[in-house]
């Protein structure tokens, strides 16, 4: 059965300059890397911006920072949909980029001339703009420049995901100790310029490659496809499939089969059992029939309903990812709270920035990446079959186990550090002032080092998971989905911190009070260990029941 379909319904297809490749991906690479030091140098330090210098309660610090985190991760969902649907992702980048610039210089501005929170505060947010539009794009974009006609391209692209994580980690790593160094040491406002001029450099690098870049052009709203099927699959709920697959819509060039002898051979997404209630959208029923044109909003093409199939399955891993996220999110609030208590003197009297360990996470990575990509691949790929060694979901899995270890260590190294403030009497702090209690910070090396494993497994894996089973005009979306994992794990962060203070209060002994050697920090981390792997379970069940994008082969006209 043939169906004529109006031209301005089916989509065009990207534009694509052949560039690209290596020599085009590392300038976005360089210029991601230094964007990574500006975003890390000044994250890692905010908590102790808002405690010392805005003199904020720590619990209060940490929900601001967690907050500011929260809506940086998600504002890359309005930003990945714009550049899907309109400016495409290279102009998005550059807006972003100088939109990010512009916070940065308001808020090295706030700190040094005006000294205003409130600027501060909106400083922050203009950030989180730009970081919206830069972040789902950037790396997807990099990614574009990698074909995947040859396996040597493919393999290319595989491998880019971890030396592109890899390269922001070094960015991470240099931010965490020179700008926790210098405004720990030296000053906030120097730290805030050193940054801003980061960004500068950042974008310069970016556009000295212009000439290089594979650029694709806006698809038009994957928000409108997705929800022309949902509209399609309810209108035709009691239509019945009486004819099976016979009676599905595959597109036109598929119908196109039957009119013309010219063809060629393309790759389609292949139909899949799976939320068979949307294949309802691609039944062709009388009325479809006795059209002269297609009702988008009644007839969907396999294509349409496999993209939106992809979409949906990735919701439940979305979901039990966060508590991944909220194990994370302690890095920045309360372990480096944790660090500014501890004996933190080394040799010459050098003290160690309380954020400095956190560089530890990314030296972790900048090890194991590597050694993932390089040796225990090749070595997994021997016994399993698979080209990567271990499925996607098999590697974000492993990071969720670790994850669990992560604040098991954590509780028990703050059960010592109070053990050893009760034998000093040290447990209140001097005229409001904190005390160093006689406990070497490296006590707290093994959470960071074991946080750092569990990073290259999980977030390598989710970057490459969104990008891969992502629809192909959806990608930045992609992007911007496995970043607002971030966000949210960080507004659950705060909901957890709210429920645990208003339960312990009530029972007259908060766990999370401003002191520290007061509050029971490690019953805190117990309960997120409970959780996290209560959370492992879920996340095995969901992965063991995932179903990969297929595609198959079909022939099509080329009339």
């Amino acid at each position: 059965m043939a169906v004529e379909v109006n031209k301005r319904d089916v989509k065009e297809q990207p534009t694509k300059t052949k560039k690209g490749g290596w020599h085009a991906a590392i300038f976005i690479i360089v210029m991601e890397a230094a964007e990574q030091f500006a975003n890390i140098g000044l994250g890692t330090n905010l908590i102790l911006y808002l405690t010392k210098a805005l003199n904020e309660p720590v619990t209060e610090a940490a929900k601001n920072r967690n907050t500011w985190v929260g809506v940086s991760s998600i504002f890359p969902l309005l930003g990945g949909f714009i550049a899907d649907s309109y400016l495409g992702r290279f102009k998005t980048i550059i807006i972003a980029s100088l939109i990010y610039l512009l916070g940065m210089i308001l808020l090295t501005v706030s700190v040094s001339i005006l000294k205003n929170k409130k600027l501060f505060f909106v400083a922050l947010y203009i950030l989180s703009v730009g970081d919206g539009g830069h972040k789902p794009c950037v790396q997807t974009f990099a990614a574009d420049q990698f074909s995947e006609d040859t396996m040597e391209e493919k393999d290319a692209k595989r491998s880019f995901f971890n030396w592109w994580y890899m390269s922001i980690v070094i960015g991470s790593v240099f931010a965490v100790f020179v700008i926790g160094y210098l405004m720990e040491n030296v000053s906030w406002t120097i730290g805030l310029v050193v940054l801003a001029s980061m960004l500068a450099v950042a974008l310069s690098i970016f556009l000295l490659g212009m000439s290089r870049y594979t650029k694709e052009r806006p698809t038009g709203s994957p928000i409108t496809s997705i929800a022309r099927v949902f509209v399609a699959a309810f209108r035709k709920w009691r239509v019945k499939n009486i004819r099976g697959r016979d009676n599905y819509w595959y597109g036109h060039d598929h119908d196109s089969l039957h009119h013309s002898q010219s063809t060629t051979i393309v790759q389609t997404l292949a139909h899949t059992n799976q939320y068979k209630f949307l294949d309802k959208a691609m039944i062709i029923d009388e009325q479809d029939a006795s059209r002269k044109n297609i009702n988008p909003w009644r007839l969907c093409s396999m294509t349409q309903v496999e993209e939106v199939k992809l979409v949906i399955r990735l919701i439940p891993i979305w979901l039990s990812c966060l508590m991944f996220t909220v194990v994370q999110s302690q890095l920045g609030t309360f372990f480096v709270k944790q660090s500014s208590t501890l004996d933190r003197s080394t040799v010459q009297h050098f003290l160690i920035p309380p954020s400095a360990l956190q560089g530890l996470v990314g030296i972790v990575i900048l090890f194991a990446v590597p050694i993932y990509d390089k040796v225990f691949v090749p070595f997994a790929r021997k016994f399993t079959g698979h080209q990567s060694g271990i499925t996607v979901l098999q590697r974000i899995g492993v990071g969720l186990f670790l994850s669990v270890f992560t604040v098991i260590i954590a509780a028990l190294v703050e059960t010592k550090r109070i053990s050893v403030a009760k034998n000093h009497n040290l447990l209140d702090n001097s005229h409001g002032k904190e005390i160093t209690i006689p406990m070497s910070i490296w006590w707290m090396l093994p959470q960071y080092a074991i946080c750092g494993v569990s990073d290259a497994f999980t977030i390598v894996g989710l970057q490459e998971l969104f990008y891969d089973q992502m629809p192909d005009t959806m990608k930045s979306l992609g992007a911007a989905a496995y970043l607002s994992i971030v966000g949210v794990g960080s507004f659950v962060s705060n909901g957890i911190i709210n429920l645990i203070v208003i339960i312990t209060s009530k029972t007259g002994e908060k766990w999370l009070g401003s002191n520290l050697n007061r509050a029971h920090l490690n019953y805190f981390y117990g309960v997120l260990a409970m959780l996290s792997a209560l959370n492992l379970c879920i996340y095995v069940w969901i992965a063991k029941g995932f179903v990969y994008k297929k595609k198959h082969v079909v022939e099509t006209s080329t009339v």
